[in-house]
């Protein structure tokens, strides 16, 4: 492969996996917004706060899949994703301020994300 195609296909790589980080933030983001909505005891104070909150959780998310290939997700991993899914959305509030959720919130909390996530389009892969 010349120099100039091997340049063209980094260059296509690296611009594929920055578009997957930013839609599966956008991703993040509705399915975090539903699910605050829909489970008691998790609230999200404002939509800077959910902004946060969706970076935090896809850089979390990411890091995991990264270092141990598990991806969050109850669907994705059984009860393994589902527990690294309560877990990721409970340790987000100490980063984020405006963003509150108790131990059974996340549990809770990440069934209803599971299941609003199963439905979102795309790939969660990177």
């Amino acid at each position: 492969m010349s120099d100039t195609q091997s340049q063209t296909t980094e260059a296509n790589t690296g611009s594929s996996t920055a578009w997957q980080i930013i839609g599966r933030l956008i991703a993040a983001g509705i399915v975090l917004a539903v699910t605050a909505f829909f489970t008691p005891g998790f609230a999200i104070n404002n939509v800077w706060s959910l902004i946060i909150a969706a970076v935090v959780l896809t850089v979390l998310d990411y890091l995991i899949v990264k270092f141990t290939g598990l991806h969050a997700s109850p669907f994705g991993k059984g009860f393994v994703g589902f527990a690294l899914a309560a877990i990721i959305l409970y340790v987000t509030q100490f980063f984020v301020a405006g963003y509150t959720i108790s131990w059974m919130a996340a549990i809770i909390g990440a069934l209803i994300y599971g299941v609003v996530d199963y439905f979102i389009p795309g790939t969660q892969k990177m």
